[in-house]
Parts: C-alpha cells; structure tokens; sequence
C-alpha cells in the first residue's frame, strides 16, 4: 500500500460509481451540513447587530426568525419542485442557464461559487469560534486552528463521497440531538417557571442601550439572520449523488434538513428571549457563543455541555462539507460547457472531482487568512450570493413550468414565482443592509468571476476554430524531415537519440555548444564512433554543428540554430530530438541540471507549427 492509496483509499474504476451514491440517512450530513450548522451562527449574527438596543434587542429576535422560518419554507416548497423538474441536479447555474439564457446561468454560477468559498471559511471560523467560547485561552490560535480544519476536511473529501459522509454521521446526529434536547428541556423550564426561567451558569451582564430601535438596524439584523438560509439548494445540486429512486430520496432528505433547520431556530429564538441572553462582540475579551450561553443556561457547565460545545464545533467546522459536495458538481457544469478550464470536469482516483476542491480549498484559505478567522468579519459578505443564486433558480423555474406546462404546471408557477419574490426582495434588503459592511466586495468579485469565464470560453472557441478540420489527410510533401540534435558529448544518450533520429530521416545535425573549452575531443569521437560505423554501413552521415558560444549560454544558441534552419528550409520540416536523462529516485533530481525540459519549452514557446518536439529518454537503472 502506497502512502496515496492510506491517505485518500485505493483507486475507484468508473463502474464503481453506483457504489458511492447515498441515502438519506447519509445525505442529510453530506448536503445538510451547512444548513443544519447555520442554526449556531445565523441567530448570533443577527444578534450581534442588535447589541446597541441593550436588553430591548432581545426581543426582536423572535419576529426576526419568524421572518426567517417563512423565507426558509417558501425557499423549501421551490426547491422541491426544481428537484422534480431536474432529477439530473437542478442547480441555480443549470435552471438558470436553460430557462433565463447563458448570461443568467453565468451570474447564478458566480454567485454561488462565492458563496461555497463563504461557506467553508464561515462554518470552520464558526466552529472554532465555538471552541474558543469553551476553552477562551485558544483564542490566539484561532487563525491556525481554522487552517487546520481545513485542510483535514480536504483530505477527507478527497476519499471520495460516500466515505465524508459516513465520517460526518455521527458529529451530524450527535449536534443535531445535543441542540433539540437542549431546546425541548429550555422550554419545558420555561414553561415550568412560568416564563421566567432561572438560568444554572451565569449569564454576561446585557449591555447598556446606546441606540433606540430603527427599522434600518432591524433590516441589517435581518440580512445577518438570512446566512441560516445559506446550503438549502445543497440538495437539489446534487440530486444524482443519491441512490434510486433518486428524485423521492433527495426531495426526502431536503424535507428533513429544513424540518430539523426550522425546529433550530425557532426554539433557539424562543430561549435566547425566555433567558434574556444577548450576543457578546466577536474577537474581544470575555466573548461567548449563543448556543454557550444557551447551554450553560439551560443545562449548566457540566459533561453535557462540553460534549454539545464538542459536537457544535465538529458540525460547524465540517459544515463546509456541503460546499466541499456542492463547489467540485458546480464547476464541472461550467467546465462542460468551457467557461472553466477542463480539469475541473474530470473525476480523480475517488470518483470526485479533485480540481474543484483544491480551488475551493486555496480560496477559503485565502479569506481565513485575510479575515483571521473571525466569523463576524466574514458575515457580510455572507447571503448576498446564495440569496441571488436562489432568485434566479426560482425564476428559471418559473419560465420552466410556463414553457412544459402540464398538469400542475399553474401550482408549480406560483409556488416558484413566490419563492423567486421572495428571495429576490432578500437580495436587496441583505445588499442594502450589508453594502457599506462587505457585501460591496461581493458585487466586485461576481463581475470578476463573469470576466473570467467568459474569457474562458472565448478562448477554447478560438481553440476549436483554429484546430478543426473537415478535410482528409493530405498525403503530399511526406519528405522526411531535418532532424536536429542537441549534445553535449558521446554516450550511450546521445548514441540511442541518433540511432532513432537515422530511422525517421537521412538528414540528421548534431548541435554541439562550444563554451571556449574546444570540441577536438568531440570531433574525434565523431570522427571515430559516428562517421566510420555510418559509412561501412552505407548509412547518410550525420552532420556535426559545432556552436561557439562566447558567454557561455546553452541553450539559446541552440534554439536560435533551429529557427534559422526553419527559415532557410521553407520546404522541409524540423524536428529537434532532445536526449533526456530520466532519475529512478526523487532525490536525484536536486543532482542533475534540467536544460532538456527548459529547451523543450523554450522551443515550443518560440517555435511554430513546422517545428516538432521529442523527447528521447534515457533511463538510469542505478
């Protein structure tokens, strides 16, 4: 066993691929996750804002998630109309694209490729964020740690589907039971008490009013709130990854991410205004988590709060596993139809689409690193993708179910046609609210991320025009070419790249550089293991082109010979054979200079369509 095949698992044949698709019951952490997660930083995020209303802000919370819930439910009815009508993975990019036209379809990609980056970095700086509530001397490490989650969900997604989520089961059911029993106790205490319930760990003093109430604040609250509703399309993105019958398995699985999502944040709502706590500022001195609080309040600091701050950190770090699903699926779409280069459209040796997760990787580190960490920081820049990507998905349905019509084809319009409203009024608010806070930087990296495509599919177009052809082959002008090749003196390289180059043409030039040390050895070698062999054997000499070279460059005197030969032979093509020696061992590498592979790509850098490149490789057996 290889140490590739114990990081990632042996390689998985194409024909395996049925193998790697899931249920539900694995699904849920596979493209749940991040919904699920957000329930530990959305209310938080919105709460944060409202710290400057003091003990008033608590109690805007409720209204707030309601008006969350609703969005979430309207949100929830279209996506499962868009798995219906696209059982191959209906993302925003492909209804968008089929139903609205390739710049709608382009705009919906950008957005939510933003969006998964924001993804990852939220949800791991979250969950450290929750570690950092329960254990504060690791606030220093914050950064670090973030780096370090990330790249442990890297190499876990690399092993492919099935096994991340496998992985993920456990950390997904145990944060998911922690939170529901931590609300069905809080608000049995609540009720008990009449309302009024007395928290077991001491909550942080609230804060002293320093704003009154405005309906700008609140609507900025609102927009931070709405990161809950981030990985909802999650599911409808990859509706094929789920086994047969694949459209109930995955309109199932989305029932219960949103069911168990709504529960969240309504009983998180509920307790954080029954036990009056209020958010603390990020990235301060004394700062803790809601759900810390909540916990502590509910059930107090013992095991069973270290054990939910445990799975509350597992889930919002590996909560980037969704986006780790959904981001490699997205640019493979894109890339099939060139607005992304190639690669990312093939399957690695675990049947994942590997290229998309090193970009994704490199990008969330990148914010991580940028932001240091700190999940408020990153909020702003939250929602305004995913909120745009849902606004186009539900109007490409729209269009969709006005183009198939059918039966239940009116239903489906205004189930879709609310949703894209809805989203789209969320847009502006999250855009307006969160503009002067980050989201500006969003509307920066949409357009750029559009240029770029663009620029790719432009470029393989030309690609395709200048290399098609609809002739036959043409059997003229077969004349064997000018072979020229590079040497630097005799041995069994240079002897095995001559004796190939006499088998394609008569016309062979050996290029020697002279660097003022003399070529009289040389030539006598020639003259003794070159030009006597060839002609007892009747064989066309090879030339020897001795090359002077005062200040003892290599390589560009050669290249500079084989252009000039291009030149004075209009008629005959030029092929350069560059004698290469091949290490067994990479440690030998650092020993040997590496001329052959830059003069190959000085050649093909400079040279033109009649001047041919290869490699003839000597292989050491020592």
């Amino acid at each position: 066993m290889t140490v590739l095949d114990l990081l990632l698992g042996r390689p998985l044949a194409s024909d395996e691929s049925r193998g790697e698709q899931v249920g539900s019951l694995v699904g849920i952490p596979i493209f749940g996750l991040d919904a699920l997660s957000s329930a530990a930083y959305g209310p938080e995020a919105a709460l944060t804002l409202l710290i400057p209303l003091g003990v008033v802000g608590i109690s805007y919370i409720i209204p707030i998630s309601m008006s969350i819930i609703v969005l979430l439910i309207i949100v929830y009815f279209s996506y499962r109309q868009t798995i219906q009508a696209y059982p191959g993975g209906g993302g925003s990019y492909t209804v968008a694209r089929q139903n609205l036209g390739v710049s709608a379809g382009l705009l919906a990609a950008a957005a939510l490729m933003i969006d998964y980056v924001l993804v990852v970095a939220v949800g791991i700086s979250a969950g450290v964020g929750a570690l950092v509530s329960a254990v504060p001397r690791l606030q220093p490490w914050t950064l670090l740690l973030c780096l370090v989650i990330l790249a442990i969900i890297t190499l876990v997604n690399l092993r492919g589907v099935r096994e991340t989520g496998l992985l993920f089961t456990v950390p997904t059911y145990l944060f998911v039971g922690c939170l529901v029993l931590v609300i069905v106790l809080g608000v049995v205490k609540t009720a008990a008490s009449g309302g009024r319930p007395e928290p077991i760990a001491p909550l942080p003093r609230l804060p002293i009013a320093a704003a009154v109430p405005s309906l700008w604040l609140l609507l900025q609250a609102f927009a931070s709130g709405c990161t809950a509703m981030t990985g909802v399309e999650a599911v409808s993105n990859g509706v094929k990854a789920f086994r047969e019958p694949v459209v109930p398995t995955a309109r199932r699985t989305l029932t219960i991410i949103i069911a168990i999502l709504a529960i969240m944040l309504a009983g998180i709502a509920y307790l954080v205004h029954a036990y009056g706590i209020s958010a603390t500022n990020p990235g301060q001195t004394g700062y803790q988590s809601i759900l810390s609080m909540l916990l502590g309040a509910v059930v107090g600091r013992g095991i069973f709060y270290y054990v939910s701050i445990a799975s509350i950190l597992l889930v919002l770090a590996l909560s980037a596993n969704t986006a780790f699903a959904d981001f490699p699926r997205l640019c493979r779409a894109i890339a099939q139809n060139n607005y992304l280069p190639h690669s990312f459209a093939t399957r690695s040796r675990r049947l994942v689409y590997s290229y998309g997760i090193y970009l994704l990787t490199g990008l969330a580190g990148i914010l991580l690193v940028l932001f240091g960490g700190v999940t408020d920081r990153l909020i702003p820049l939250f929602a305004v993708g995913a909120f745009l990507a849902f606004t186009l998905s539900q109007a490409g349905m729209v269009s969709h179910w006005r183009r198939v019509r059918g039966k239940g084809a009116t239903r489906s319009i205004i189930v879709n046609g609310l949703g894209a409203l809805a989203t789209g009024v969320t847009v502006v608010v999250v855009l307006i609210a969160k503009f002067t806070q980050g989201a500006w930087v969003t509307m920066l990296l949409i357009p750029s991320l559009l240029v770029a495509m663009v620029a790719v599919r432009r470029h393989y177009h030309r690609v395709f025009l200048e290399t098609r052809s609809v002739a036959p082959l043409e059997l003229n002008d077969l004349s064997p070419p000018l072979v020229v090749v590079p040497i630097k003196n005799w041995s069994h390289i240079v002897k095995k790249a001559l004796r190939f180059a006499l088998k394609i043409s008569p016309c062979v030039r050996a290029v020697h550089v002279d660097c003022g040390q003399g070529s009289s050895i040389l030539r006598q070698e020639w003259c003794r293991f070159v030009e006597g062999p060839t002609q007892e054997a009747g064989v066309a000499t090879p030339q020897l082109v001795v090359l002077p070279s005062r200040y003892r460059y290599i390589l560009s005197p050669i290249v500079d010979y084989v252009l000039e030969a291009e030149r004075t032979c209009p008629n005959q093509q030029i092929a350069v054979l560059i004698p290469e020696l091949v290490q067994r061992h990479w440690y030998h590498h650092i020993l040997h200079n590496k001329r052959a592979a830059v003069l190959k790509g000085l050649l093909l850098l400079k040279g033109n369509q009649r001047i041919v490149v290869i490699n003839v490789p000597w292989y050491l057996e020592s």
